[in-house]
């Protein structure tokens, strides 16, 4: 028997949020190699007799380190059995889903990509930010605020100059450099900008503030990671529903 593996999106945190092809992947798969940050709901989708192994990776801790878990993907392929490798939001947006792919293609072992939706345009959503708006933001930049592997982090400075909305993903660890950064490259101190927390859940929580003053805002309101930093004035158009939903 021939194996198969699907790198599924899992979405951003709401289990609704998966695809009617993700979940019949789940519903149909023999085992299920899931991260950190999958809702917990989505395993209880998969068959009682399917396998669940747990590869998450947090800050600091990895139950497998990335090239570990790409040739556990291998050797389950080559086994013969339908696998799910499950991922939180887009396996090709900041989930090292490519690295996966290739891995399973130097083994010849028969794969598919399904994607899923990211973070960054849902849990803005959710906090009621459009990333984009006619005559606000006509584009969208994502970027990482977690350093690589080599040691080289984004350069804000000169990512500052891009226009639009910016949405930086693994963030609140470097917050303060990265509002500062953006500053010293030419954004206004003044520009919008929100830090959203365990977004599309119902924990879910948002602080907004200035560039100037966001990191200490999300300090004192001790936001948890995964978080989500937004940064333009698509954050007013949010403030400005807010206060009309509060009236």
């Amino acid at each position: 028997m021939k194996g198969f593996v699907s790198l599924v999106g899992g979405g951003p945190g709401d289990p609704e949020l998966l695809t009617c092809k993700g979940r019949r992947r789940l519903e149909e798969c023999e085992v299920v190699v899931y991260d950190a940050l999958v809702a917990p709901a989505l395993l209880d989708l998969c068959p009682a007799t399917a396998e669940r192994l747990y590869v998450g990776k947090r800050q600091g801790r990895h139950a497998l380190p990335q090239p570990e878990i790409d040739a556990l993907l291998v050797q389950l392929g080559r086994q013969g059995r339908r696998v799910v490798r499950l991922k939180g939001g887009d396996p090709f947006v900041f989930g090292r889903g490519y690295e996966e792919v290739l891995a399973l293609r130097e083994a010849g072992v028969d794969h598919e990509v399904v994607p899923g939706v990211t973070a960054g345009v849902a849990v803005p959503a959710y906090a009621g930010i459009p990333v984009t708006h006619r005559g606000t933001a006509r584009a969208v930049t994502f970027a990482t605020g977690h350093p690589a592997a080599t040691g080289e982090g984004t350069d804000f400075v000169a990512l500052a100059r891009v226009p639009g909305t910016l949405v930086v993903f693994m963030g609140l660890t470097n917050l303060a450099e990265i509002t500062a950064s953006l500053v010293a490259g030419g954004r206004s101190p003044g520009e919008p900008a929100a830090v959203i927390a365990e977004g599309t859940t119902a924990r879910q929580r948002t602080v907004v503030g200035t560039l100037t003053d966001l990191a200490e805002r999300v300090h004192a309101a001790a936001l948890p990671s995964p978080a989500l930093l937004v940064v333009g004035d698509v954050v007013s158009l949010a403030e400005r529903e807010l206060a009309v939903a509060a009236e």
